[in-house]
């Protein structure tokens, strides 16, 4: 009996010393006014000319979190401070119940915690449909050494090469991979090409705090070589003159809720140095500790905090593309965390054969959307083998979404849909609407999608030539202005009250071919354009219009 009591009293004992992951989300940030009035203290150049030129002002999410509330959190001996997160005015925090609670009667600053374990929560979602724990094979990746025609098919499947073709192919575009680590890609060859030409920008490994980004688990490596990775007449990656931050944020023998917290810092970090698009072949449902693990209900793109993260990542202006999970097979076969985010590009598998890969996971989201969105290769991709160089095969949505991704970048290259997302009516949530509605439109099951399928396979060649049909509408009446003529032969004339205003022209594939300020002579020598038809774009401060214009 003595043995039973005593056995009785350590359980208890440890039960009450358990450590829980929480996160503590802030009133407000009193410095706003004065972070907002200075936005390089926030953003870098790059990031302020995105959001200008896409007509998306800063606000509170983009001011970091206070830094004197957070040092008091972080001095309490009671907490330990793992992650913070400026968009969420959130801190990640570890220790035990009692004295997380004892934060809110301590500190006036808090407004609300949230626990991982969402029993411990007040007003805790019932449990609903349990996901069983399964993440130490949760990258399903099989890695062989196998050289074939390497990346045709699941470039030719997306007509991806017809983007190249018009010389589409990423350059000026930044994509960020958020990943588990990336080994040997300061080393290997088929990473030589981005390496000489400076398209690798840096990168941060948020899981050690270390500037030592090349390092962690092989599956960022092979992630990056669907986009990036390059062996002349062997193998292309889908954006091959993209720039890249690689960030790790995924601790790849573990499953804590810390990942989601590395996860939107590295989102944050990703915005503030002015990335297009962030590809993310990860997700989360169960973790080590059960407890913190997510049932369906959850996977309502609101409720996970990598999710609400992910949302206010896309409404930054950045393109978020996520592997839509590998759980088909399973008696939980739905999409994880963040792809179930509403603004996120969700890309299931398929194989050569455009036939769906029974182990990529379903939709729809519990709040009934469509998910996956779309469709790649993610069946016997074609890699690079981290440890050889040589080109390999791998199985995984992992795989689908990056290669998806590049298409995305090259894509969003074309400045056409710079021109429509700024000269449009859009708010900041939905401003890259048309990107993505092109992309989906094009896909194969369009007008009947499925749980696995989604819309589909995208054809980019279609998704292309649609938006640039879709480009005469363009119109912004902000300013008042006419051209003539239009057609034009050698000469413009553009009749407008405005003084020293910007006028840019551009292909309808997107190139710029002139740009003036013009201050006096309000006449535009435009004799060197070729016979055709072109946009042209007329700026003043924040107002603009947008004109088809014709060229005899």
């Amino acid at each position: 009996m003595k043995k039973l009591l005593l056995f009785l009293f350590i359980a208890t004992f440890f039960n009450a010393k358990a450590q829980e992951d929480a996160w503590v989300f802030l009133r407000d940030k009193p410095n706003q006014a004065t972070f907002l009035e200075s936005p390089l203290t926030m953003l870098t150049q790059r990031a302020l000319d995105r959001r200008t030129k896409l007509n998306i002002p800063l606000d509170i999410k983009d001011v970091p979190v206070d830094e004197n509330y957070y040092n008091q959190i972080k001095n309490d001996v009671n907490i330990t401070v793992l992650a913070k997160s400026k968009w969420l005015n959130a801190i990640h925090i570890k220790g035990e119940v009692g004295n997380i609670n004892n934060l809110l009667a301590t500190y006036s600053f808090i407004d609300h915690i949230e626990f991982a374990n969402k029993s411990l929560n007040l007003n805790a979602k019932s449990k609903g449909k349990a996901i069983k724990p399964n993440h130490y094979n949760k990258f399903k990746e099989t890695l062989t050494d196998y050289n074939y025609g390497a990346t045709d098919n699941q470039i030719k499947m997306l007509h991806g090469n017809y983007l190249h073709e018009q010389g589409l192919t990423g350059a000026g575009q930044i994509i960020a991979i958020i990943d588990a680590g990336f080994p040997n890609v300061n080393t290997l060859e088929a990473f030589k090409r981005i390496r000489d030409n400076n398209q690798i920008l840096g990168g941060y490994d948020f899981v050690e705090r270390s500037e030592e980004f090349y390092a962690g688990d092989s599956h960022g490596t092979h992630v990056l070589s669907t986009i990036g990775g390059y062996l002349e007449n062997q193998f292309v990656g889908t954006a091959p003159d993209a720039s890249f931050y690689l960030f790790r944020t995924e601790n790849a023998p573990v499953e804590v809720p810390l990942e989601e917290s590395l996860w939107v810092e590295a989102a944050e970090r990703a915005d503030s140095l002015g990335v297009d698009v962030i590809n993310t072949s990860l997700g989360y449902t169960t973790f080590d500790n059960p407890n913190y693990n997510y049932t369906y209900a959850d996977l309502d793109g609101k409720t996970t905090f990598i999710s609400r993260g992910a949302e206010i990542g896309a409404s930054r202006g950045m393109l978020l593309v996520n592997a839509v999970g590998n759980e088909g097979n399973g008696s939980w076969k739905y999409m994880g965390a963040p792809a179930d985010a509403a603004s996120v590009i969700s890309v299931g598998a398929v194989d050569a054969l455009e036939n769906i890969v029974s182990f990529s996971s379903f939709g729809p989201t519990s709040d009934g959307r469509i998910k996956p969105e779309i469709l790649a290769k993610g069946a016997s991709a074609a890699v690079i083998n981290y440890t050889t160089g040589g080109i390999a095969s791998s199985n995984g949505t992992s795989f689908s979404s990056p290669i998806m991704a590049g298409l995305i970048a090259c894509l969003n290259q074309h400045e056409g849909f710079l021109l429509k997302a700024a000269s449009s009516k859009a708010t900041t949530n939905n401003f890259n609407t048309y990107l993505k509605q092109a992309v989906y439109e094009s896909a194969d099951k369009f007008n009947a999608p499925t749980d696995q399928h989604g819309y589909g396979i995208p054809n980019f060649e279609v998704a292309l030539k649609t938006y640039i049909t879709s480009l005469s509408v363009l119109d912004d009446t902000n300013i008042n202005v006419n051209v003539y003529p239009n057609p034009a032969k050698n000469q413009l004339l553009i009749s407008t009250d405005a003084l020293n205003f910007t006028i840019k022209i551009y292909t309808m594939l997107g190139k710029k071919v002139l740009e003036k300020t013009v201050s006096s002579s309000k006449i535009v020598d435009v004799s060197f354009l070729e016979s055709g038809v072109y946009l042209l774009k007329i700026s003043k401060g924040n107002q603009q219009k947008t004109i088809k214009l014709m060229k005899q």
